[in-house]
């Protein structure tokens, strides 16, 4: 007998143990398939110790009454067992709550929350099954509210601080670059206060109760600072406060702002400049003068070429991108398309007349009929692929452009704490609560960007997502030792893909993030 390795049509390598009698070779048992050398070379060997087994000498005897110590062992082991924890991902979090610097609010319960809600959003009261089904942690239902009040008393400002202090030291001792962006988060209730108020939803749930969150986001998209707003304020109206109430907070000097063009206004602007502050937002260029429109129309429109004139005590940039344009056409066809189709009839319902969207094509008469203005479509054509930004920095165009883009950086932490953290519908209903509930859901985007930092210098090629849904089917076993009444724990890292993430659980690999 002898070992043979078959590649196979996907790539994988199968070991196989071939008898050869008579010139006719067969194949008695394929010990493994794998695709990584060297978990073949462990085949491999394991069908040489097959092999020895089939044609050595053998004392069954011996064997039989090894097999059955074996079994007594393993029933031994199996009895003393006190409990099963698939608690992967808090083995993990954990580590990265403590390197960022979490770990110096004392109490456990802030813990808790933020990796249940990374790990699995749910409310707070299925927050406390949760913990003790998967993590056997115990933690009492009304201690997590009176946590929650102390948390939005006492605790919101040192985390802020945390964080802060976390960032800069990652992004070597400067913050640089600050976006600004806002959202707004919905009630499932019609009840509304000072507070929560209906307002314009950018989920889309105009008929309910909401408030405003503004955040802001260094580069790279570490969270910084948030503020929340009552749900009828205008987003125009909110980056000045908190931006301010960061720089005095933090001592920040040497940053630039970046912000959308949605945030845009004279008054805001006049602001940042009259503060010093230098800032990078994009320009509403259509609403612009007549003048500066017809200049922006007359320039040449080749793919990457910026042009610039003077606004005030600022720039006014406005560049040109092929792609952009073939995107602008795109979406505008799409519009027209879905236009037609809706009002095919050539009328239109009272509910229907609003200027959003590509709505702003349909010329109106006698307030019921209706039809697409072909002249509104030609003149928007000529914008196809033009973008500006207002800025009092002297950095170049390109630059100036290139930072403005980094604005998806806020967006995707929009996408994060919504979707994965569901920081939204909220369930609370008072202020404190609701001040409590987001900064638990902040505190859980910052472990979150930093174990994607952490994965990312470590050349672990997994996202964040990939690695807890790997995490969540690891197991940590206690088993009780009978002699003293003491206890171990081991954690089982058994199949290839809890292999590809085995470091994670290695506390020398965490310690090289110390310091």
């Amino acid at each position: 007998m002898f070992v043979r390795k078959k590649k196979n049509r996907s790539g994988t390598i199968s070991v196989v143990v071939i008898d050869k009698s008579q010139g006719v070779f067969k194949e008695l048992i394929t010990i493994g398939t794998a695709k990584d050398q060297s978990e073949v070379e462990q085949l491999h060997l394991q069908a040489k110790k097959w092999i020895d087994i089939h044609t050595g000498t053998r004392d069954l005897f011996k064997e039989h009454a090894r097999a059955i110590e074996e079994e007594k062992l393993a029933r031994y082991f199996l009895s003393n067992i006190e409990n099963i924890a698939l608690n992967g991902p808090q083995l993990i979090l954990d580590q990265v709550f403590r390197l960022i610097g979490f770990d110096s609010i004392s109490d456990e319960i802030l813990k808790h929350l933020v990796i249940a809600r990374i790990s699995q959003p749910l409310s707070k009261s299925a927050t406390v099954e949760y913990l003790k089904s998967y993590f056997d942690e115990d933690v009492e239902l009304h201690k997590i509210y009176r946590y929650l009040d102390q948390l939005h008393r006492t605790q919101q400002e040192k985390l802020q601080q945390i964080s802060v202090a976390h960032t800069r030291k990652i992004l070597g001792g400067k913050i640089g670059l600050v976006f600004y962006d806002v959202t707004t988060l919905y009630f499932e209730t019609d009840e509304h206060d000072d507070l929560r108020e209906k307002g314009w939803s950018k989920d889309g749930k105009h008929s309910q109760p909401q408030v405003v969150l503004g955040l802001l986001v260094s580069r790279d998209g570490y969270p910084l600072a948030y503020s929340l707003f009552n749900g009828s304020q205008y987003e125009g109206r909110t980056m000045i406060p908190i931006v301010e109430d960061f720089v005095k907070r933090f001592e920040l000097d040497d940053f630039v702002v970046v912000a959308d063009s949605g945030l845009m206004n004279k008054s805001n602007l006049a602001l940042l400049e009259s503060a010093g502050y230098k800032y990078i937002i994009g320009a509403r260029i259509k609403n612009e003068a007549d003048e500066i429109k017809q200049w922006i129309l007359s320039q040449s429109k080749r793919d990457g070429l910026f042009c610039e004139t003077l606004k005030g005590n600022a720039r006014l940039i406005v560049g040109y991108s092929e792609k952009r344009a073939k995107k602008d056409r795109y979406n505008r066809d799409k519009g027209v398309k879905r236009l037609r189709t809706a009002y095919k009839s050539g009328t239109i319902s009272k509910e229907n007349i609003n200027k959003r969207g590509y709505n702003k094509f349909l010329e109106l008469s006698d307030n019921v009929k209706v039809e697409i203005n072909q002249a509104k479509i030609n003149e928007d054509e000529k914008w196809d692929g033009l973008k500006g930004y207002i800025t009092n920095t002297t950095l170049p165009a390109k630059d100036v452009c290139g930072q403005y883009n980094e604005l998806w950086v806020i967006e995707r932490a929009y996408r994060i704490t919504k979707g994965t953290l569901e920081m939204r519908p909220m369930f609370h209903f008072t202020p404190k609560r609701i001040e409590a509930h987001i900064c638990i859901c902040f505190v859980a985007y910052k472990v979150h960007k930093e174990l994607e930092r952490i994965l990312k210098v470590s050349k672990i090629n997994i996202s964040v997502d990939k690695v807890l849904d790997i995490a969540k089917t690891i197991t940590t076993l206690k088993i009780k030792l009978p002699a003293d009444g003491s206890s171990v724990t081991k954690t089982m890292l058994i199949t290839p893909k809890h292999q590809s993430i085995e470091m994670l659980f290695d506390e020398k690999f965490w310690n090289k993030f110390l310091g």
